[in-house]
């Protein structure tokens, strides 16, 4: 028996890619398809069980609420679905304790391996910084996948006593250095030409690592989208991170 499926931002570049790759597969129903602005409860109408969102940070919440107050599974891609949104929809879910709901920041299996094995490898270097690289059309900076890394990066070194970076810069007064998430420095590139790419660089004496991850389509973020749809039926409550379906 297929799981039903609507996808809101259903006529954005990955709302169609999303579309489509539901459309080629025989367990899931693409039963409906919703852009910003429009009903959406159109997703009640077609029996939807999971809707998935990647539409616009501000719509996004709304529609996540809608989905969690009327039963359906929701799994959410859009990007800029910061600490604020994800407290109020496990608020949200504290009345509906049979939905589930994943914020992934990134849907591409190779960026959710790139992640585990910076957590992995950074309380062993003493300096660690990120740099991610996305088209211009981007609309939020740090990206969703580098402010996740670098939250997973500080919980590992913290966890082994291991301190923040060495940095001896004492003028930057135009942020030449880049912004701080979890004492982690992240820099955003945003170039024509690119689709979304992220480099964690880790220092120690005399060596240093780096660990690469480079989408060069969309259509790369589509198993790890089928994934979760799939498995979010079974995962009641909020889920952060598709490694979390993944036997990591």
């Amino acid at each position: 028996m297929s799981v039903k499926v609507a996808v809101f931002g259903a006529a954005g570049r990955m709302g169609r890619q999303v579309c489509d790759a539901v459309d080629a597969v025989a367990d899931l129903e693409l039963v409906a398809r919703v852009d910003v602005g429009e009903d959406p409860k159109r997703i009640l109408e077609a029996g939807a069980e999971v809707a998935v969102d990647f539409t616009t940070p501000d719509a996004a919440i709304g529609n996540v609420e809608f989905c969690v107050d009327n039963g359906v599974h929701a799994v959410v891609g859009t990007s800029g679905f910061g600490f604020e949104r994800l407290e109020q929809v496990r608020g949200r879910l504290r009345t509906a304790p049979g939905i589930g709901v994943l914020v992934a920041p990134n849907f591409s299996l190779g960026a959710v391996l790139m992640m585990r094995f910076a957590a992995q490898a950074a309380p062993y270097f003493e300096s660690v910084e990120i740099v991610e690289l996305h088209h211009p059309d981007k609309l939020d900076a740090p990206s969703g996948t580098a402010q996740r890394t670098a939250q997973l990066i500080g919980e590992a070194r913290r966890a082994a006593g291991v301190g923040p970076s060495p940095d001896a810069t004492a003028t930057d007064a135009d942020g030449h250095r880049g912004g701080k998430v979890e004492d982690v420095t992240v820099h955003s590139v945003r170039l024509r030409g690119l689709v979304a790419h992220q480099e964690v660089l880790l220092g120690g004496v005399g060596e240093s690592l780096t660990i690469r991850h480079d989408s060069l389509d969309r259509a790369s973020f589509m198993p790890g989208v089928l994934l979760g749809v799939r498995e979010v039926v079974s995962h009641p409550g909020l889920t952060v991170g598709l490694e979390h379906f993944l036997s990591l």
